[in-house]
């Protein structure tokens, strides 16, 4: 343990092991780049991990208010991560081509933390798991997520403790279980939206998961548009589909009644 008189940025910030974490396979001068894109990422979504958490647990204890701060903070996280694309988009289809058959069948559709943040948000499916080893640090962490209420869940029980019908069956489920948008639920954050006064902190609440939401559209858009510069329709490596998958999940909403309610207004 170094004596906090002798402590050095090097030292504080695990320089050492931190910068001698990149292992290219080729000798191609992009793969570096396509590392540390990807290394930079799963930072990111660690902390954003440290952020949900602690998010869900304020919401959980009512402090509406306070939770502000982190959820706030995972949106801006989240536009740093999305502005990463176009610093990996300077890899062209020539450069990739390259090094691509160095990575195997590794694949971002492997990233636990990616699941994990998921998860936490509300978009649980559980055949993710499989894709971990039994008992595996990162196995047992989804596993935890995927078994306890989501930051929608937590949502909808502080509405509920406000005052608000909701339905058991949002309120009181297995939590594993992908979430299923109900009219009752949506009913009760719209009648927030049109009496934002008396509702205010709920609103808030609200418009901050909206931003997540967003920003986690904007995100897989950007995915998918610098994924298709990069290879065009190819499989991906791990044997995903590609752009195909991605597109495919342009659509999911972690926080579907929020965005469903606006029609009704």
């Amino acid at each position: 343990m170094v004596k906090p008189e002798d402590m050095t940025y090097g030292d504080y910030l695990a320089l050492g092991p931190l910068l001698g974490a990149q292992h290219p396979v080729s000798d191609h001068h992009d793969e570096l780049l396509f590392i540390i894109i990807h290394q930079t990422k799963e930072l990111w979504l660690k902390q954003t991990i440290h952020e949900l958490r602690l998010a869900r647990e304020l919401i959980r204890a009512d402090q509406l208010i306070e939770v502000h701060k982190n959820l706030s903070r995972v949106s801006r996280i989240q536009a740093v991560m999305t502005l990463s694309w176009d610093v990996l988009a300077t890899l062209t289809p020539t450069d990739y081509l390259t090094f691509r058959g160095v990575l195997g069948s590794s694949s971002g559709f492997q990233s636990a933390q990616f699941r994990e943040v998921e998860f936490l948000l509300g978009l649980k499916e559980g055949t993710h798991l499989d894709r971990h080893p039994e008992g595996s640090a990162a196995r047992v962490a989804l596993a935890d997520a995927l078994a306890g209420p989501s930051l929608w869940d937590e949502a909808n029980a502080a509405l509920a403790r406000g005052g608000f019908d909701l339905p058991a069956e949002a309120l009181e489920r297995d939590w594993s279980r992908p979430y299923e948008p109900r009219p009752e639920v949506e009913a009760a954050w719209a009648e927030v939206y049109r009496d934002t006064g008396r509702w205010w902190r709920f609103y808030q609440l609200a418009e901050k998961l909206v931003d997540i939401d967003d920003a986690f559209a904007t995100w897989r858009h950007k995915h998918v548009i610098t994924v298709e510069r990069v290879i065009g329709f190819k499989r991906g490596t791990g044997g995903t589909a590609g752009v195909k998958y991605l597109q495919s999940t342009l659509t999911k909403r972690a926080f579907p009644e929020l965005w469903t309610l606006r029609t009704q207004l």
